[in-house]
């Protein structure tokens, strides 16, 4: 999606100042990914128009292998705004009938899935529309067939789906993955547990290998059958939470793939989330890895 981030007031005669960038939950997982050295591709769906054009030229400056993105001639490519207040972002989406929302199971490219170590799931990518949501079963299908692991974020957005809904696709969803990496308003809302060791212990119930519960100022729990250890927020001076969540996902599936122990992937995620914070927009305050390992040495 490409994004309009509010800046400022402007000066009372210009309405609101925005800065454009671009956004879309996966896109921003896929960029945090390769930006500590992930190699990553991307599927999903453009309109034949700038917009499209813009995202795929961003793809191709972050190193981010597009070649599964369709562009469909006769849809458009979704645009969200950011507005910023006493309560913090607030969020206005325009994708109903987006292409990416009219993909369909056969457009999943399975020979790139066959080839990865890990394929990545959105919730918000099951919900823009019943064509997706098959489209994302039809990628976890391909996936586990070919012996590849599935990465699982929840970002629930009630404005797409109804509760129950959402509940029952991401049980579901979450019982076939092999990392999951829910929110913990998320899970709050999905199962009403308020205890964090037991949403955790939740989403390992239902079948997920490893959890990642992201708390936000309050850090993170990460775990498995073996282990669980509570990371502390990294220490930041934030101005924009807009995609922080996907940049610790990205980052810390990317460490996983690169060996890390689970300690230190959710250590190194954090403080990319942490860092992802401090400026305005989804993608561009997105750190890469010196910056991470930086702000990791300079920690207390």
């Amino acid at each position: 999606m490409v994004e309009f981030n509010q800046t400022g007031q402007g000066d009372g005669r210009d309405g609101r100042l925005y800065l454009q960038g671009f956004g879309g939950d996966s896109s921003n997982f896929a960029i945090a990914a390769a930006r500590q050295g992930a190699r990553v591709g991307y599927f999903s769906a453009l309109g034949d128009d700038a917009h499209g054009r813009m995202l795929r030229a961003l793809w191709d400056a972050e190193g981010v292998d597009h070649a599964g993105v369709k562009t469909d001639a006769a849809a458009f490519t979704a645009v969200y705004f950011v507005t910023h207040g006493a309560q913090g972002h607030a969020f206005d989406f325009y994708r109903r009938g987006s292409a990416a929302s009219q993909v369909r199971p056969a457009d999943v490219p399975r020979e790139h899935i066959a080839a990865a170590k890990v394929l990545h799931m959105s919730g918000i990518s099951l919900a823009i529309s019943d064509a997706a949501c098959d489209t994302g079963y039809a990628a976890i299908d391909a996936a586990r067939s070919a012996g590849v692991r599935v990465s699982f974020d929840t970002n629930l957005r009630l404005k797409l789906w109804s509760i129950d809904r959402a509940r029952a696709v991401m049980s579901d969803v979450m019982r076939r993955a092999d990392i999951c990496l829910p929110s913990y308003d998320d899970v709050l809302a999905l199962t009403g547990i308020a205890d964090p060791d037991a949403l955790v212990d939740h989403c390992l119930a239902l079948g997920a290998k490893t959890v990642a519960l992201k708390l936000g100022e309050r850090g993170a729990i990460v775990a498995d059958a073996n282990q669980r250890h509570r990371i502390p927020a990294h220490a930041c001076k934030p101005v924009d939470a807009t995609g922080a969540g996907d940049t610790f996902g990205g980052a810390f599936v990317a460490r996983l793939v690169a060996g890390d122990t689970l300690h230190d992937a959710g250590s190194y995620a954090a403080a990319a989330a942490a860092l992802s914070t401090q400026g305005y927009g989804a993608v561009a305050p997105i750190p890469r890895a010196a910056e991470v390992r930086a702000a990791l040495e300079a920690a207390p």
